[in-house]
């Protein structure tokens, strides 16, 4: 596996990477992985890793090959920066492959995890070279994401999108989480036959409904009688959270409604000075918690949001949802009919969705779901339902594997 983000990171892609690579070796496999230096969400290299410009480490039987990578902080954060982070992990990275291009034993399959899109680079100089077959997966459509966004324009823009087709068009195989992400993909010139879907999953017997009233709610000093609404991930420019901290605005005369922001990210500290300016007495910000407090935490909260602005959608699936619905926990959720996220929690009746960067459709439904426990407990109900059916872990993980064995057996 060649995957920038990858264990110990708690959220997003590095998550699931790891836990593929883990799942892997524990059918007996053997898995090499290289990877990044641990920094996302917070971005800031984990202390263990601070000093380090090469090392080989052990997990759970996983071969992990860590490389150098500049991390620009949080505060820093742009077009230019997310270029050298990745670019220097790209160049850094080739003390690896260079022997596995010529030398080491040859590998059976490659998986490369995007973003970064160049990772797919190396992998396809592996291909050529020693004939093995590889897959591309997508977490992000990072191209398409960062134009909408604005954050790319014009011919750099259309330079990237011809380097983007030719890396989809060279994979033996592009994967990706959700299906209109793989229809995008396919509009974009690939055949159907070669793309797969391989959806982002829960442990749904780690993440499972647990009592509301928990250690995690009292030591946060929510009451019985309050409300709990919580938002818990990324703190990025693609969630646009300035829309939670206007609803807690609209919201601060309700006092059984208290507002959450759990999590990390570029745009954290410009949010908590968002709301220091509003003086909001109804939101507080958490960092992010340990693993082992998932469970707890998500059960605590009465009301989840899943928020992305509205140039992000299907582009990006929200991680943090797969959790909230393996816990069994209403939502409330931004997404255009038609998205990925309006499917799910519309057509299972998981959750509430409202459209993106509509504060006051966003309050109002915050306002509804309060005052109202028996919807709360239907929408739980229909989430958990939902989690058992479509993210169990074991399900997605054994199909991947298959289609893995299915595609070296046809390649050689």
């Amino acid at each position: 596996m060649f995957s920038l983000n990858f264990f110990p990171e708690p959220t997003g892609t590095g998550k699931y990477s790891g836990e593929l690579a883990e799942w892997l070796v524990a059918k007996g496999h053997d898995v090499d992985v290289i990877a990044g230096l641990p920094h996302y969400p917070k971005w800031e290299i984990e202390p263990g890793y601070r000093s380090i410009c090469y090392r080989r480490e052990i997990y759970n039987g996983v071969n992990i090959l860590r490389a150098w990578h500049y991390v620009p902080p949080s505060d820093r954060l742009s077009t230019k920066t997310r270029i050298l982070l990745e670019s220097t992990f790209s160049i850094s990275s080739s003390r690896y492959w260079l022997p596995r291009w010529f030398f080491n034993k040859k590998y059976d399959v490659v998986v490369a995890v995007s973003p970064p899109m160049q990772l797919g680079i190396f992998p396809l100089v592996y291909r050529w070279l020693r004939r093995v077959p590889w897959v591309l997966h997508i977490q992000d459509l990072q191209v398409d994401a960062a134009i909408r966004l604005g954050m790319l324009r014009g011919r750099f823009s259309r330079s990237l999108y011809g380097i983007e087709y030719f890396l989809l068009n060279k994979a033996t195989r592009v994967s990706t989480i959700t299906e209109a992400m793989r229809r995008r993909i396919i509009e974009k010139g690939i055949p159907e036959k070669r793309t797969w879907l391989l959806p982002n999953w829960s442990d749904i017997s780690f993440v499972r409904p647990l009592p509301h009233d928990n250690n995690f709610r009292r030591d946060v000093g929510i009451k019985d009688d309050q409300v709990l609404v919580m938002y818990a991930g990324n703190m990025g420019e693609k969630q646009g959270l300035e829309l939670v901290i206007q609803a807690a605005d609209s919201l601060r005369g309700n006092q059984r409604v208290e507002f959450f922001l759990v999590g990390s990210g570029a745009a954290r500290t410009r949010l908590e000075q968002l709301a220091s300016d509003l003086n909001l007495p109804n939101l507080q910000f958490l960092p992010v918690q340990p693993i082992e407090r998932l469970p707890e935490m998500l059960a605590a909260a009465d009301i989840h949001l899943v928020v992305q602005r509205r140039e992000a959608a299907d582009l990006v699936m929200p991680s943090k949802l797969t959790n909230i619905l393996a816990a069994g926990r209403p939502s409330i959720a931004t997404a255009d009919e038609g998205t990925a996220l309006h499917q799910v929690l519309t057509e299972h009746k998981a959750g509430i969705v409202t459209p993106p960067g509509n504060v006051s459709s966003l309050t109002d439904a915050i306002a509804r779901m309060s005052i109202d426990p028996e919807l709360r407990s239907e929408l739980g109900r229909n989430a958990r339902s939902y989690a058992e059916r479509y993210l169990d872990k074991e399900r997605i993980l054994l199909e991947f594997e298959q289609r893995l064995l299915q595609l070296v057996k046809e390649d050689g």
